[in-house]
Protein backbone atom coordinates (compact mmCIF):
# COMPACT_ATOMS: atom_id res chain seq x y z
CA UNK A 1 0.00 0.00 0.00
CA UNK A 2 1.30 3.52 -0.79
CA UNK A 3 2.25 5.53 2.25
CA UNK A 4 1.50 9.17 3.00
CA UNK A 5 3.37 10.80 5.89
CA UNK A 6 2.21 14.22 7.08
CA UNK A 7 4.59 15.96 9.48
CA UNK A 8 2.18 17.93 11.64
CA UNK A 9 4.86 19.21 14.00
CA UNK A 10 4.29 22.61 15.69
CA UNK A 11 7.60 23.95 14.33
CA UNK A 12 6.61 23.03 10.79
CA UNK A 13 3.11 24.45 11.18
CA UNK A 14 4.53 27.74 12.48
CA UNK A 15 7.10 28.09 9.71
CA UNK A 16 4.61 27.07 7.00
CA UNK A 17 2.07 29.62 8.21
CA UNK A 18 4.66 32.39 7.84
CA UNK A 19 5.49 31.15 4.34
CA UNK A 20 1.83 31.29 3.35
CA UNK A 21 1.48 34.97 4.29
CA UNK A 22 1.47 37.14 1.19
CA UNK A 23 3.65 39.78 2.88
CA UNK A 24 6.49 37.30 3.53
CA UNK A 25 9.44 38.31 1.37
CA UNK A 26 11.74 36.20 -0.80
CA UNK A 27 14.58 35.97 1.72
CA UNK A 28 12.38 34.70 4.54
CA UNK A 29 10.37 32.44 2.23
CA UNK A 30 13.54 30.80 0.93
CA UNK A 31 15.01 30.36 4.43
CA UNK A 32 11.83 28.85 5.84
CA UNK A 33 11.53 26.44 2.92
CA UNK A 34 15.07 25.25 3.58
CA UNK A 35 14.36 24.80 7.30
CA UNK A 36 11.18 22.79 6.70
CA UNK A 37 12.97 20.67 4.11
CA UNK A 38 15.53 19.71 6.73
CA UNK A 39 12.74 18.39 8.95
CA UNK A 40 11.10 16.58 6.04
CA UNK A 41 14.45 15.05 5.06
CA UNK A 42 14.85 13.74 8.60
CA UNK A 43 11.58 11.81 8.30
CA UNK A 44 12.06 10.69 4.69
CA UNK A 45 15.39 9.05 5.57
CA UNK A 46 14.17 7.40 8.77
CA UNK A 47 14.43 3.91 7.25
CA UNK A 48 18.04 4.17 6.08
CA UNK A 49 19.86 0.97 7.08
CA UNK A 50 22.46 1.18 9.86
CA UNK A 51 25.18 -1.00 11.33
CA UNK A 52 26.96 -1.22 14.68
CA UNK A 53 30.63 -0.47 15.19
CA UNK A 54 32.65 -0.27 18.36
CA UNK A 55 33.85 3.23 19.22
CA UNK A 56 35.45 4.82 22.25
CA UNK A 57 34.15 7.93 23.97
CA UNK A 58 36.35 9.92 26.38
CA UNK A 59 34.78 7.75 29.11
CA UNK A 60 34.24 4.22 27.77
CA UNK A 61 33.92 1.90 24.80
CA UNK A 62 30.51 1.40 23.25
CA UNK A 63 28.75 0.24 20.11
CA UNK A 64 27.78 3.21 17.95
CA UNK A 65 25.38 3.11 15.04
CA UNK A 66 26.34 4.33 11.58
CA UNK A 67 24.48 4.63 8.28
CA UNK A 68 25.24 1.72 5.97
CA UNK A 69 26.43 2.26 2.42
CA UNK A 70 22.92 3.22 1.29
CA UNK A 71 23.37 5.58 -1.63
CA UNK A 72 20.89 8.46 -1.71
CA UNK A 73 20.10 10.81 -4.58
CA UNK A 74 17.91 13.89 -4.49
CA UNK A 75 16.14 15.04 -7.63
CA UNK A 76 14.62 18.52 -7.50
CA UNK A 77 11.93 19.18 -10.08
CA UNK A 78 12.91 22.48 -11.68
CA UNK A 79 12.62 25.15 -10.90
CA UNK A 80 10.91 25.35 -7.49
CA UNK A 81 12.49 22.11 -6.28
CA UNK A 82 15.88 23.86 -6.25
CA UNK A 83 14.73 25.74 -3.16
CA UNK A 84 14.72 22.46 -1.20
CA UNK A 85 18.18 21.18 -2.16
CA UNK A 86 20.30 23.00 0.43
CA UNK A 87 17.98 22.02 3.26
CA UNK A 88 18.15 18.35 2.31
CA UNK A 89 21.93 18.40 1.85
CA UNK A 90 22.31 19.95 5.31
CA UNK A 91 20.90 16.70 6.71
CA UNK A 92 22.42 14.28 4.17
CA UNK A 93 25.52 16.00 2.71
CA UNK A 94 26.74 12.92 0.79
CA UNK A 95 23.63 12.66 -1.38
CA UNK A 96 24.16 13.18 -5.10
CA UNK A 97 21.93 15.67 -6.91
CA UNK A 98 20.15 15.27 -10.24
CA UNK A 99 17.67 17.59 -11.97
CA UNK A 100 14.44 17.13 -13.89
CA UNK A 101 13.04 20.14 -15.73
CA UNK A 102 9.27 20.15 -16.17
CA UNK A 103 6.77 22.92 -16.70
CA UNK A 104 3.01 22.83 -16.82
CA UNK A 105 1.39 23.85 -20.08
CA UNK A 106 -1.16 26.49 -19.08
CA UNK A 107 -3.65 25.32 -21.72
CA UNK A 108 -3.50 21.54 -21.34
CA UNK A 109 -2.23 21.56 -17.71
CA UNK A 110 0.04 18.67 -18.75
CA UNK A 111 3.76 18.54 -17.84
CA UNK A 112 6.37 19.15 -20.54
CA UNK A 113 9.94 17.87 -20.02
CA UNK A 114 12.76 20.22 -21.02
CA UNK A 115 15.74 18.98 -18.96
CA UNK A 116 16.89 15.66 -17.49
CA UNK A 117 20.23 14.95 -15.79
CA UNK A 118 20.72 12.38 -13.03
CA UNK A 119 23.77 10.64 -11.48
CA UNK A 120 25.21 7.77 -13.53
CA UNK A 121 24.52 5.33 -10.69
CA UNK A 122 21.00 6.63 -10.01
CA UNK A 123 19.44 3.19 -10.49
CA UNK A 124 21.47 1.98 -7.48
CA UNK A 125 20.31 4.81 -5.24
CA UNK A 126 17.28 5.65 -3.15
CA UNK A 127 15.98 8.66 -5.06
CA UNK A 128 13.99 11.41 -3.40
CA UNK A 129 12.05 13.80 -5.63
CA UNK A 130 11.80 17.34 -4.29
CA UNK A 131 9.05 19.80 -5.20
CA UNK A 132 7.40 22.32 -2.84
CA UNK A 133 3.95 21.81 -4.38
CA UNK A 134 2.07 18.63 -5.25
CA UNK A 135 -0.97 19.98 -7.09
CA UNK A 136 -2.47 17.85 -9.88
CA UNK A 137 0.34 15.32 -9.58
CA UNK A 138 1.06 15.58 -13.32
CA UNK A 139 4.65 16.78 -12.96
CA UNK A 140 5.38 14.29 -10.19
CA UNK A 141 4.02 11.38 -12.23
CA UNK A 142 5.98 12.51 -15.30
CA UNK A 143 9.17 12.79 -13.25
CA UNK A 144 8.68 9.33 -11.76
CA UNK A 145 7.96 7.94 -15.24
CA UNK A 146 11.24 9.45 -16.48
CA UNK A 147 13.18 7.87 -13.63
CA UNK A 148 11.61 4.44 -13.98
CA UNK A 149 12.36 4.41 -17.71
CA UNK A 150 16.03 4.72 -16.72
CA UNK A 151 15.78 1.73 -14.37
CA UNK A 152 15.27 3.73 -11.15
CA UNK A 153 12.66 2.07 -8.97
CA UNK A 154 13.49 3.08 -5.39
CA UNK A 155 11.75 6.45 -5.29
CA UNK A 156 10.15 8.71 -2.67
CA UNK A 157 8.57 12.16 -2.92
CA UNK A 158 9.02 15.08 -0.54
CA UNK A 159 6.68 18.07 -0.83
CA UNK A 160 5.94 21.13 1.26
CA UNK A 161 2.19 21.11 0.67
CA UNK A 162 -0.07 18.84 -1.37
CA UNK A 163 -3.62 18.75 -2.66
CA UNK A 164 -5.67 15.56 -2.12
CA UNK A 165 -6.08 15.29 -5.89
CA UNK A 166 -2.33 15.19 -6.43
CA UNK A 167 -1.73 12.61 -3.71
CA UNK A 168 -4.40 10.34 -5.16
CA UNK A 169 -3.06 10.75 -8.70
CA UNK A 170 0.53 9.84 -7.72
CA UNK A 171 -0.53 6.88 -5.60
CA UNK A 172 -2.78 5.61 -8.40
CA UNK A 173 -0.06 5.89 -11.05
CA UNK A 174 2.82 4.81 -8.81
CA UNK A 175 1.58 2.94 -5.71
CA UNK A 176 5.17 2.05 -4.77
CA UNK A 177 6.16 5.69 -4.18
CA UNK A 178 5.81 7.00 -0.63
CA UNK A 179 5.00 10.69 -0.16
CA UNK A 180 6.18 12.95 2.69
CA UNK A 181 4.49 16.34 3.12
CA UNK A 182 4.33 19.15 5.65
CA UNK A 183 0.60 19.74 5.07
CA UNK A 184 -2.31 18.49 2.98
CA UNK A 185 -4.39 21.46 1.80
CA UNK A 186 -8.09 21.62 0.96
CA UNK A 187 -8.33 21.25 -2.82
CA UNK A 188 -7.40 22.57 -6.26
CA UNK A 189 -9.18 25.51 -7.86
CA UNK A 190 -10.26 25.68 -11.51
CA UNK A 191 -6.76 26.79 -12.55
CA UNK A 192 -5.25 23.79 -10.72
CA UNK A 193 -3.69 25.92 -7.98
CA UNK A 194 -3.67 24.58 -4.43
CA UNK A 195 -6.19 26.19 -2.07
CA UNK A 196 -5.32 27.86 0.29
CA UNK A 197 -1.76 27.21 -0.89
CA UNK A 198 0.95 29.84 -0.81
CA UNK A 199 1.02 31.16 -4.36
CA UNK A 200 3.58 30.23 -6.99
CA UNK A 201 6.46 28.66 -5.06
CA UNK A 202 9.00 29.29 -7.82
CA UNK A 203 8.14 32.97 -8.04
CA UNK A 204 8.33 33.38 -4.28
CA UNK A 205 11.65 31.54 -4.01
CA UNK A 206 13.37 33.46 -6.79
CA UNK A 207 11.57 36.81 -6.54
CA UNK A 208 9.99 36.60 -9.99
CA UNK A 209 6.42 37.05 -11.17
Amino acid sequence: MPKLTVLDHPLIEHKLSIMRMKETGTKDFRQLLSEITMLLAYEATRDLPTYEKEIETPIAKMKGRFISDQKVGIIPILRAGLGMVDGFLAVHPTAKVGHIGLYRDHDTLLPVEYYFKIPDDASERELILLDPMLATGGSAIAAIDCLKKRGCNNIKMVNLIAAPEGIEAVHTAHPDVDIFVAHVDEKLNEQAYIIPGLGDAGDRIFGTK
